[in-house]
């Protein structure tokens, strides 16, 4: 018996993407070619990072650090996946799927503040180019970084605290492909307004802080090239940028589309296809969108130092 679980459910049954037979075969080897990508863009990324004197630098530490988590955060829900393609019945254990919605939840929260932080740097590096390595030390970015985990620890575990004394008193399905939180609050025998309400402000928060952080960012970033008299600088700032939003967008829009409602107004179908983006598609672009964000953001150092 889990603690806090007070019924005798030690295992769930995971209902998958999809249901249909003959869409099996090809979802699984369509995630697996995403994973596959996701596992050698990230990897790539840390080692060249690592082995690379010359990108020692701050914005390339941030992308090293969302490389990892994008990384984690696959690794955690996609193998599941992949055998919700393979198996009839997709099983896994009480204290598995706990786990598995402890970790998940980590860094989904790291990467929205790691997000957040990639825009305070970029800030910094086109607006105040002169003070960017003062005002960007190893010091700070390292605060930034331990910042995010140590807060996205500390959700996690309050979400995963509550979602243990949650009672499930049955051998149920869990309609999706990994242990999220709504669909796990579905199959709840106990009473769950606390917990949705938690899970509420808790998303509103995750999302609120580093949403403003990012458009603040932007905002001065934005009437800084529009200063710039280089119409092949403000091509290279604005083509970048917008690919950094459009990543940002996917990422928040998904997340806040599932999380920031309640549950009864959320059908599960929606909730799979929109963290489909958050879960396999971002962490499979980050590493390219990044990579071409920071060569347009180190036009700005150069021209102005």
């Amino acid at each position: 018996m889990a603690a806090g679980n007070h019924c005798t459910v030690t295992e769930f049954f995971l209902a998958g993407l999809s249901e249909k037979s003959e869409l099996q075969l090809p979802l699984f080897l369509l995630f697996t070619g995403i994973y596959l990508i996701t596992v050698a863009g990230n990897l790539g990324m840390i080692t060249l990072i690592g082995l690379s004197s010359h990108l020692h630098t701050p914005m390339y530490f941030f992308v090293r650090s969302l490389s990892f988590i994008d990384f984690c955060q696959s690794t955690v829900v996609i193998p599941k996946m992949l055998m919700s393609f393979l198996t009839e019945k997709n099983i896994i254990s009480y204290s598995g799927c706990m786990a598995q919605l402890y970790f998940f939840v980590i860094f989904g929260i790291a990467e929205c503040y790691t997000l957040a932080a990639m825009a305070y740097d970029r800030y910094v590096a086109i607006c105040n180019p002169l003070l960017y390595n003062v005002t960007m030390s190893y010091q700070i970015y390292n605060s930034l970084i331990s910042g995010s985990y140590i807060f996205a620890v500390f959700c996690s575990s309050l979400n995963t605290g509550f979602m243990l004394r949650t009672q499930f008193c049955h051998l149920d399905v869990i309609n999706h492909y990994f242990c999220d939180l709504l669909p796990l609050l579905n199959l709840a025998s106990s009473n769950t307004f606390i917990i949705e309400i938690l899970i509420l402000v808790i998303a509103t928060l995750n999302v609120f802080i580093p949403v403003l952080t990012i458009i603040t960012s932007y905002i001065f970033i934005i009437a800084t090239i529009l200063c710039i008299h280089s119409s092949e600088g403000k091509f290279k700032a604005f083509s970048t940028c917008s690919s950094h939003i459009s990543a940002v967008a996917i990422f928040y829009g998904s997340g806040a589309f599932t999380y920031l409602q309640p549950s009864s107004l959320n059908s599960m179908g929606q909730i799979k296809v929109s963290s489909v983006f958050y879960t396999t598609v971002v962490p499979m672009l980050n590493p390219l969108i990044y990579s071409l964000r920071n060569k347009g953001c180190q036009y700005f150092i150069e021209e102005n130092t």
